[in-house]
């Protein structure tokens, strides 16, 4: 019997391999952590993260063939194949801070591998790492080896939240970096063998080491940049009255280009997009490469701009003043469908409007109060790192947030109200008992474009959208800066 093992039970290790557990009956698949309340709550009927389908995939396995437990080194032993989950967070001191990978997990991960191993084993790139970390990789394990074989794979994962289940069942390709060697494609056909039980052979695309590496790094920035784009589009026809919506409908009707990712929002967010293209910026650096460099920056810039400008706006509206007035927030993860809310846009907007003195009342139909106040008080790439390294800021405006538990006591006595997670439940909300209970003039700030303007306006709400064209309200406030 094939035992798998994955270091890591985060939003990658878990679900995927939950999946895996599930498509694969005859594989044994054990995920480990050093973290014992997070492998506590795999083992409970609360999952430490929210992703729909997500529960009944664990439920059907667990203590069958899937197993969640904090004895890393005894899964590791036992195990033919070990994918490493780990965190490779930005770096936020020494060489390359505020861009690199920080690899301190990753090379732990490593040597306890080589440590504890008793027979050869395929290591699999599960993180998301800088291209040549494979050979990093190889050279601690070789050094260490005691005359063990290992193999190293590079096997990103691809998977959005919200919809991590679906893509797990119906990947659009499942990549495999190896070795150009017997013994490499060997590994390579090895995990192919594990992911044909579901996936169509076709699908698994095989590639070197730095190719599958520096794919994954790609993908994001690809898609980032797509999003920046529409972002940088929405404040041009804000400008001269264009609707983005149709500009976006005009432009994705394109074979070549196609609809997806043009949706205009307050900013991107998640775990991957800007970590991701730091790190890339860096290794073009690092390879003397500056123009590629500034290239990617830019689409950082344009997503800082977006949520910059769409907080600005809201003071700027507000006759240029928030102090002392209650501002709703919906929604505080990244995206609807997901508890996550690592470099979420809702930080940067909340943290303006707190220094501008206005009072937040904020509500997210699954994200938990502890989580919104760590993320308002930590600092920027801090999240995640091991929680002694965390740097919180001084608790200086805890008084100005309060968490609330639903959209109608968020808004209540509210001068306006931001919409930053496109949860769908905020489509169908009951607006004119909002604006009733709402101070006057009510403004609503769309910053996913979710809710109908012109029902809004016909209650009598002032309505700012993104890359729409400007309530006449707006026109006559002061510029944005």
């Amino acid at each position: 019997m094939v035992k798998i093992c994955c270091i890591g039970a985060g939003y990658v290790g878990g679900p995927t391999m939950a999946v895996m557990a599930l498509k694969c009956p005859e594989i044994e698949v054990a995920v480990v952590d050093i973290s014992e309340p997070r492998i506590n709550a795999w083992n409970s009927d609360r999952l430490p993260i929210y992703e729909p389908g997500l529960d009944d995939v664990v439920k059907q396995c667990r203590g069958k063939n899937l197993f969640f437990s904090t004895d890393v080194e005894k899964h590791v032993f036992e195990s033919d194949i070990v994918f490493v989950s780990v965190n490779t967070p930005t770096k936020t001191q020494g060489l390359g801070a505020g861009k690199a990978a920080d690899l301190t997990y990753w090379e732990s991960a490593a040597r306890m591998i080589a440590d504890v191993s008793k027979s050869s084993k395929i290591v699999v790139e599960k993180s998301t790492v800088p291209v040549r970390t494979a050979e990093a990789i190889e050279k601690i394990l070789t050094h260490n080896s005691k005359g063990i074989e290992f193999q190293i794979l590079s096997n990103p994962e691809f998977l959005a939240e919200g919809t991590a289940i679906k893509d797990l069942y119906n990947p659009d390709r499942v990549l495999i970096g190896g070795r150009d060697t017997a013994a490499g494609q060997k590994a390579i056909k090895a995990l192919r063998d594990v992911y044909a039980h579901w996936v169509p052979v076709e699908q698994i695309i095989c590639t070197n080491l730095w190719s599958a590496e520096l794919s994954k790094l790609a993908a994001n920035a690809f898609l980032a940049q797509r999003i920046s784009s529409v972002n940088a589009m929405s404040a041009l026809c804000e400008a001269t009255g264009a609707d983005v919506t149709q500009v976006a409908h005009a432009v994705g009707t394109d074979s070549r280009i196609g609809p997806k990712f043009l949706n205009a929002s307050v900013g991107f967010g998640g775990s991957c997009f800007q970590k991701d293209i730091l790190n890339l910026i860096y290794i073009c650096e690092c390879n003397g490469l500056p123009e590629a460099a500034n290239y990617w920056k830019q689409v950082i810039k344009v997503n800082d701009y977006q949520k910059i400008r769409f907080a600005n706006r809201v003071v700027s509206s507000m006759f240029n003043t928030v102090s002392g007035k209650k501002i709703a927030i919906l929604g505080f993860a990244f995206k609807k469908d997901t508890g996550d809310t690592r470099e979420t846009p809702a930080i940067d907007v909340c943290n303006r409007l707190v220094a501008d003195k206005a009072n937040l009342s904020i509500y997210d139909p699954q994200v938990l109060e502890e989580q919104i106040r760590k993320d308002l008080s930590m600092a920027r790439f801090d999240w995640d790192h091991a929680v002694p390294l965390q740097q919180i800021k001084a608790e200086g405006s805890s008084e100005q947030v309060n968490i609330v538990s639903d959209a109608y006591e968020a808004t209540k006595d509210a001068h306006g109200l931001c919409v930053l997670t496109e949860w769908d439940e905020f489509k169908s909300l009951d607006f004119k008992k909002i604006f009733d209970n709402m101070q006057k003039p009510a403004f609503v700030f769309d910053g996913r474009n979710v809710v109908d303007a012109v029902k809004l306006r016909e209650i009598g709400f002032i309505v700012y959208s993104i890359g729409k064209p400007l309530d006449s309200w707006l026109k006559d406030m002061p510029a944005v800066a």
